[in-house]
């Protein structure tokens, strides 16, 4: 009977799960990060260490030592993924450069072909011992390069961006970019711990603060293609000051997870975070109302129309513009109303009906609004906008402010972008 090795046993049912998901593996896929510690645990297993030397061999010695020429002389695709992987500068550790690598042949369909290389590389080969090694059994490196052939077939779409914390974890955080407009000044208070760039808090007013792009305690990654990965302290400052004026391209890393918890990752520099500043507000995962397995929007004749709950109305006087948007959302929730399920219907203009009894609530033409945007704090699924109390008479009645609920803080940026769409003159902001 043929040996059977327990990390191939496991491999094996990764990647057919892997393979039962949807046409393409991407980053919230949850057997990813299994499949890719497995390959990890095959490629150290039986790897020895050099007997004379104090540094520490890691796999990613071995990828990094494989030639870097074909027999024609030129770069072979292993050599450019190779090449890619050591100049990235998110990278700090063997151990980080090599799970970059395994995404990156993962993404390319290569890693059959980097396994290869290695079985034909002597001088790298004995770097495995014969015993335990899988590579080095004839019998076990078979069945362990079928699986790399069939995991080769599948189509990897992973965000090779989102690597800085590749260095300590397998679990990657949610990475996200955003496009900023010329400013003065972004308006980002940061601060320095372990290698990473937090935002501590965001100055009222700055462009940051209206945008809301950013949240205390969301890492900054990277500022129009410069790495902030151990960056030294104050050099996001000399970065942005560099480029004041200019359009910014921001990648961040946020502190919650895909599923509303925090980044376990960030834990404890997050508990340092706030034991530097006390006054650091983390807002909380999405409230219970977005917490539902009910579709969040649907099509109705055609149109896209959104399930949201109606919180209530407030009248605020004669001004509508976006400053007094904050308060006047206080001043609806403090009246704790009861919520009322509702159907957002934004086509042509903005019409609100009850989901039970079908009545509409209220319905308003996209000129009559006068600013739309998000609750800053804590809670970001709830948004409102201001309206003319009556059309035709503006200078007599003033204005009311609406205050919805979304179920989720995707859905409540899509309400603000569209609903602002709709009609030039409206002052909006997420």
């Amino acid at each position: 009977m043929a040996p059977r090795d327990p990390l191939l046993c496991s491999l094996r049912v990764c990647v057919l799960q892997l393979q039962s998901c949807a046409d393409s593996v991407t980053d919230s896929d949850s057997h990813l990060t299994s499949c890719c510690q497995l390959l990890e645990l095959v490629l150290r297993k039986g790897l020895q260490q050099p007997v004379l030397s104090l540094g520490h061999r890691d796999y990613w010695q071995c990828f990094d030592q494989l030639p870097q020429k074909d027999t024609c002389g030129r770069l072979s695709a292993l050599s450019l993924a190779v090449e890619q992987t050591r100049v990235c500068r998110k990278l700090l550790t063997a151990q980080g450069r090599g799970r970059y690598l395994i995404r990156l042949a993962l993404s390319r369909r290569v890693l059959p072909q980097f396994i290869t290389h290695i079985l034909h590389t002597p001088r790298v080969l004995e770097w495995y011992s014969p015993t335990s090694s899988i590579l080095r059994n004839e019998e076990l490196v078979e069945p362990f390069m079928s699986l790399l052939l069939v995991l080769s077939q599948m189509d990897f779409k992973l965000d090779m961006e989102n690597c800085s914390f590749l260095d300590e974890n397998w679990l990657l955080p949610v990475y996200e970019i955003y496009e900023v407009v010329p400013c003065r000044e972004v308006g980002m208070v940061l601060r320095y711990l372990s290698g990473r760039t937090f935002v501590l808090d965001l100055v009222p007013g700055s462009q940051a603060h209206a945008d809301r792009f950013v949240c205390p305690g969301d890492i900054i990654d990277e500022i129009n293609g410069t790495s902030l990965r151990n960056s030294s302290c104050g050099q996001a400052g000399l970065v942005l000051s560099r480029l004041k004026g200019c359009p910014l391209t921001i990648h961040v890393l946020r502190w919650r997870a895909h599923d509303g918890t925090v980044y376990r990752p960030l834990v404890k520099l997050l508990r340092a975070l706030r034991m530097e500043n006390p006054t650091l507000q983390l807002c909380p995962a999405p409230s219970k109302h977005s917490a539902s397995t009910e579709p969040s929007h649907s099509l109705k004749e055609g149109r896209i129309v959104y399930m949201v709950q109606f919180l209530g109305r407030a009248n605020i006087g004669m001004f509508g513009g976006k400053e007094v948007l904050q308060q006047a959302i206080a001043q609806v929730l403090e009246k704790n109303l009861p919520c009322q399920d509702v159907v957002l219907d934004m086509e042509t203009h903005l019409t609100c009906t009850d989901r039970k009894s079908k009545q509409e609530l209220f319905e308003h033409h996209y000129p009559e609004i006068s600013c739309v945007g998000r609750h800053s704090q804590p809670d970001y699924t709830i948004l409102a906008f201001c309206v003319v109390d009556s059309p035709e008479t503006p200078w007599l009645t003033g204005f009311c402010c609406v205050v919805l609920r979304a179920r989720s803080m995707k859905d409540c940026e899509e309400i603000i972008h569209r609903m602002a769409a709709g009609f030039k003159h409206t002052e909006w902001f997420v």
